[in-house]
């Protein structure tokens, strides 16, 4: 394999030596230049050839956010990882870069302890972010998955899915963008709650509910405390809370929960799916989006044996396809569906079995009009 050819863009020379030292530690990984602010890393960029830029946000000069609008003009296909602070400031601007086209962020530490412990969790934080990001397109294309399996219904009775009551969805990195091209899409009078796992601390998961918030009619917040969830509302797990949901009669209730983390992660998609998989069992439509590692897919497992429905976000539109990649090659999935057209099955899948929003309008308008 090549090295993997990496370029610093940070305002702090100390954090660029740093980084250097930690990346160079790697023998398949090469820093080929520096920069102190987003002006000279625009120039500078232009005079080698790299693999990945990691880019701080928060620079005087010429910052983050600037840079990476001319850089995905200049170089749109170039990886970018946001390397960041864990302040609400930070978040706010870590969230708008991932929305302009970073690919992920990596936070900066905080309260870590000694410095041979900064350089551990930087080093652990980054390298399986670098490898992920650039060895997805080396890796043999994945085997067509096999279909799912289901029980074959009587002779003569199609397979008819159950009525979609609940959707529940998971991601990681590139979720944030992603996320942000699947929720604004999604009408105000979408008739089921949405839960969302994203592997996120906590700061960038508010940081993360308000931006997805301002630009959907849906509402959507961070999930603090055991709250009701309604149709039309879009809950979000708060970072390091796992996030739960119970049925009640008709009511559907979700509330954080502090347990261990599952896959190294919480909040975890499997606590959230297996969940949903006992509350609403059938009633449940799943989606599982771009991100590493396998987290989902043992929730998945238990979604599929009760019934529900399962998509998955292809691979050409996924960042990563590690957790939508192993449920396909799991054969759990009903659809593979490239981000684009996710939103408008979502809305298919659900809206079967229940009127339109203009179909309960005209049987209202009609009401009204009886003497």
């Amino acid at each position: 394999m090549s090295n993997i050819r990496v370029f610093l863009v940070d305002d702090t020379a100390t954090v660029r030596h740093i980084l250097t030292q930690i990346l160079e530690e790697d023998p398949d990984i090469v820093v080929v230049g520096t920069a102190s602010d987003g002006r000279q890393g625009l120039e500078r960029l232009q005079r080698v050839d790299a693999d990945l830029l990691i880019l701080d946000v928060e620079m005087p000069g010429m910052g983050g956010l600037e840079m990476l609008k001319e850089l995905k003009v200049r170089q749109p296909s170039l990886p970018v990882l946001v390397f960041s602070s864990i302040t609400e400031r930070g978040a706010m601007v870590t969230i708008e870069a991932l929305s302009l086209g970073a690919s992920d962020y990596v936070p900066k530490p905080a309260m870590v302890g000694t410095a041979a412990e900064a350089r551990d969790y930087i080093k652990s934080s980054l390298m399986g972010k670098i490898r992920a990001l650039l060895q997805r397109d080396s890796r043999p294309a994945a085997m067509p998955a096999p279909p799912r399996q289901v029980s074959a219904p009587p002779v003569g009775q199609p397979r008819i899915p159950a009525r979609v009551d609940l959707v529940v969805i998971g991601a990681s990195m590139g979720g944030p963008r992603a996320l942000g091209q699947l929720i604004p899409p999604l009408p105000e009078d979408f008739p089921v709650p949405i839960l969302i796992v994203q592997h996120m601390p906590a700061v960038f998961t508010r940081a993360l509910a308000a931006r997805l918030d301002k630009n959907t009619s849906l509402t959507v917040q961070e999930c603090d405390s055991a709250s009701l969830a309604e149709p039309g509302q879009v809950w979000l797990a708060a970072g390091d809370y796992h996030l739960t949901v119970e049925k009640n009669g008709d009511t559907t209730m979700v509330a954080p929960l502090r347990s261990e983390p599952v896959n190294f992660c919480r909040p975890a998609v499997d606590i959230l799916f297996q969940a949903a998989a006992r509350s609403h069992g059938a009633n449940v439509l799943a989606v599982v989006m771009t991100g590493m590692g396998q987290d989902g897919l043992d929730g998945c497992r238990h979604l599929a044996a009760a019934g529900a429905q399962i998509l998955v976000q292809d691979q050409p539109t996924s960042a990563v396809w590690g957790m939508a990649g192993s449920v396909s090659r799991a054969g759990l999935a009903d659809a593979q569906c490239p981000l684009q057209e996710l939103a408008p099955e979502i809305l298919r899948r659900v809206n079967r079995g229940r009127p339109t929003f203009r179909a309960r309008q005209r049987a209202g308008m009609s009401k009204e009009a009886q003497p």
